[in-house]
């Protein structure tokens, strides 16, 4: 069986002239050290999310009217739909990467819109040394969730050069899915660390992280201002004037935005979701969702 120009079997050029891409849901990843005159071109793009982490050599990218090097320490992710194309930077020797194709989830982009270069192409450049090897043990960890079948125990994870692989499960998908996120976050937040925001208390910003870790947890205004040492009308007052809202207001949304996650990426059923997300009463659970996300839980995972 002839192979395509990313390792997958199929027949080269079905594309309009270009290489094919992975069907969309796939969760399909490798390793790479490719050599002078590698190269892929899908003139018609993706209807999958590619990301790329640059381990040697130097690669180019190119998607829509952008273009992007990748050199060590690089991650670049190009976006679904836009004409797309990748291969070794001329004049290197080589362009060793890892690489994946999959469906993004909705929290990704707001790591990744601060390096936004245009037409869906995401450039988080020289990520911090300390993060690569972090960085690597994830995509390795990726790679072998994708190969579990469900019996037993994950394979282990390599050190070598890495094959194909694709996720069909859907355990294997959830578990390369959530180490590709933990390589999102690392890259993104340590290339540009978050800088406190003028005029907020280094207590509110502790707080709100707080609510952020884990927004399913019994938090109330005096649960929070006594983890900050604060008292409880005092930390509400500081809360709400230098956030916009009450505390239990963003306790809310964050309990919201976290059940939409688990909608779009678990089958967990609605009350289940309700549940780890902090809410006591489904039925509460389906009010507030609704009024936030315009449709009820189940409507929302059937759109996703």
């Amino acid at each position: 069986m002839p192979v395509r120009a990313d390792g997958l079997p199929g027949t080269a050029g079905s594309e309009g002239g270009g290489d094919p891409a992975p069907p969309p849901g796939l969760v399909v990843l490798g390793h790479f050290d490719q050599s002078p005159g590698y190269a892929v071109n899908r003139p018609r793009g993706s209807a999958s999310w590619l990301v790329t982490w640059t381990t040697g050599g130097r690669g180019r990218l190119w998607q829509g009217g952008t273009t992007a090097a990748a050199g060590p320490g690089d991650l670049v992710v190009l976006a679904p739909g836009v004409p797309h194309g990748y291969a070794v930077e001329p004049g290197a020797r080589h362009w060793r990467f890892w690489w994946a194709h999959c469906q993004a989830r909705p929290g990704w982009t707001g790591w990744l819109r601060p390096y936004g270069s245009g037409d869906g192409v995401y450039v988080v450049p020289s990520v911090p040394a300390a993060l690569h090897d972090r960085v690597a043990a994830a995509f390795r960890r990726m790679h072998a969730d994708a190969r579990w079948t469900g019996t037993g125990a994950p394979p282990e994870t390599g050190t070598g050069d890495a094959q194909v692989a694709v996720a069909h499960g859907s355990a294997a998908r959830e578990l390369a899915l959530c180490a590709l996120e933990e390589i999102v976050v690392l890259a993104a937040a340590g290339a540009r660390p978050e800088a406190p925001r003028p005029g907020v208390d280094a207590r509110i910003r502790r707080a709100e992280e707080l609510i952020a870790a884990d927004p399913g947890a019994r938090h109330t205004v005096r649960s929070l201002a006594t983890d900050v040492a604060l008292s409880p009308s005092r930390f509400a007052h500081l809360f709400s004037r230098q956030v916009g809202q009450s505390p239990m207001r963003a306790l809310r949304e964050a309990r919201l935005r976290h059940a939409a996650r688990l909608l779009e990426s678990t089958d967990l059923p609605v009350e289940r979701v309700a549940a780890a997300s902090g809410f006591a009463s489904p039925f509460h659970f389906n009010r507030a969702f609704r009024e936030r996300y315009g449709k009820p839980p189940g409507a929302y995972r059937s759109r996703r």
